[in-house]
């Protein structure tokens, strides 16, 4: 049977993928609060956990973009997801910190592979003016998983225990795993594609290679034309300074809440507000630059007005610590938190327009490594941060983050990226 808009379904596939994803992620810091009086679990202890995580993301990041380069996207996301679905299963047999731990590393190594995979399908499958949509939908699965996650989590541990909740979410994982792989293919070879809209794909990849032509490009080349341009490292760097925002609002703020605000376990589950603002920043980033485009700005500029946008919005984060109510608390946390996951989208687009396909998932990578080290040294400082200071001063750190990542994208990726220009005949 042929099915119209078939890329809009695949980035519903991806959609559904980046909800189980960060509903695996979130299970943990949700029922912390529970885990810890079970297994004994000091703050610190909790902390060297998400940096395990962290460090495991890191590293997976770094590789799991090069395997999907070789694998293709229908091998390298079902191994990935297959992966990160056992891992999250395991941590429900989780007796000790040790075991904990390792269990969340496992699940590092495995989760990042479905955020190397997916902007390789969107490039593939959309044009420039429908990327930052496509973006923003399998992007807002993180926000979705984390709205989710409360109500999910909460719900299962109440009723069966907290291991459950990880058995249950694991394996609908794994299912998910396998009828990505049942059912996708290239778009040249998929079966239900009409061939028009084949016909649309294929000479759309067409013109956009022959606008943008790439040698072949061996190993050695491929990690130094990455390496020696300045552009990936700026977007890199952008990425360690900013994304320890979301970090901290995904495994901090139920304790936050929890701490210095007294909610219980059962009252943690008003975190999927939070998340639904995120949800609405994922959205409202791809329409916002998707309009500016087809009012004739280019991608990159169009996705950089966003961005100032958000780098205005976020600093508004230490009002969050002054608020005197619960209701203030969520309000302002929920602009800060929309507004970074409309930059998030735009830097994560802005790279799908700036990077060539042929290293695009390689690239990605090893900018969102950036990202998982950000998180790790954001960890690290929250541990001894609530130690010797309080949480106010967390929320202090938000003001400068994405400015100054805006203005080293401004400063040195303005200009177009050539990757054929790099090349040499001996390569």
């Amino acid at each position: 049977m042929k099915i119209r808009n078939v890329r809009w379904w695949i980035a519903g596939i991806l959609f559904v993928l980046s909800v189980i994803n960060y509903v695996d992620r979130q299970t943990l810091s949700i029922l912390v609060p529970t885990i810890q009086a079970d297994l004994q679990l000091s703050d610190q202890q909790y902390g060297n956990i998400v940096s395990l995580f962290l460090a495991a993301y890191t590293v997976s990041y770094l590789v799991s973009g090069r395997l999907v380069d070789a694998l293709g996207a229908r091998v390298g996301l079902t191994l990935f997801a297959g992966f990160w679905s056992l891992a999250q299963m395991a941590t429900g047999l989780a007796h000790s910190a040790v075991s904990l731990g390792a269990c969340r590393f496992l699940l590092g190594l495995g989760e990042a592979g479905g955020y190397t995979a997916s902007p390789k399908i969107v490039a593939e499958w959309f044009p420039p003016k429908d990327r930052g949509l496509a973006v923003g939908l399998y992007g807002s699965g993180a926000a979705i998983g984390a709205t989710l996650a409360p109500l999910l989590v909460v719900g299962v541990a109440a009723q069966f225990g907290w291991r459950s909740a990880f058995f249950v979410t694991g394996f609908v994982g794994l299912l998910l795993a396998a009828a990505w792989y049942l059912w996708y293919r290239e778009p040249g070879e998929l079966a239900c594609l009409t061939e028009e809209e084949r016909d649309t794909i294929l000479a759309a990849r067409r013109a956009e290679a022959a606008a943008a032509p790439s040698p072949p490009l061996g190993e050695w080349f491929r990690w130094r034309v990455i390496l020696t341009n300045s552009g990936i490292w700026a977007l890199m760097l952008a990425r360690l300074l900013t994304d320890p925002v979301w970090y901290f609002f995904q495994f901090w703020m139920p304790k936050y809440l929890h701490t210095e605000r007294a909610f219980t376990q059962s009252e943690l589950a008003s975190m999927w507000l939070i998340f639904v603002a995120a949800d609405v920043g994922f959205f409202v980033s791809g329409l916002v630059a998707g309009a500016l485009i087809r009012r004739g700005q280019a991608p990159r500029t169009a996705r950089l007005r966003v961005m100032l946008g958000s780098a205005v919005l976020v600093p508004l984060a230490p009002l969050i610590a002054g608020a005197p109510t619960s209701a203030g608390v969520f309000g302002l946390a929920m602009v800060v938190v929309l507004a970074h996951t409309s930059w998030l989208v735009s830097i994560s687009t802005y790279v799908l327009d700036y990077v060539p396909q042929p290293i695009l998932s390689t690239a990605f990578g090893f900018i969102a490594a950036g990202s998982a080290v950000g998180g790790i040294l954001m960890n690290q400082a929250v541990v001894w941060t609530i130690a010797n200071l309080s949480y106010a001063y967390c929320f202090y750190a938000m003001v400068a983050l994405h400015p100054v990542a805006l203005l080293l994208l401004w400063r040195y990726t303005r200009r177009a990226w050539a990757l054929e220009a790099a090349a040499k005949p001996s390569d």
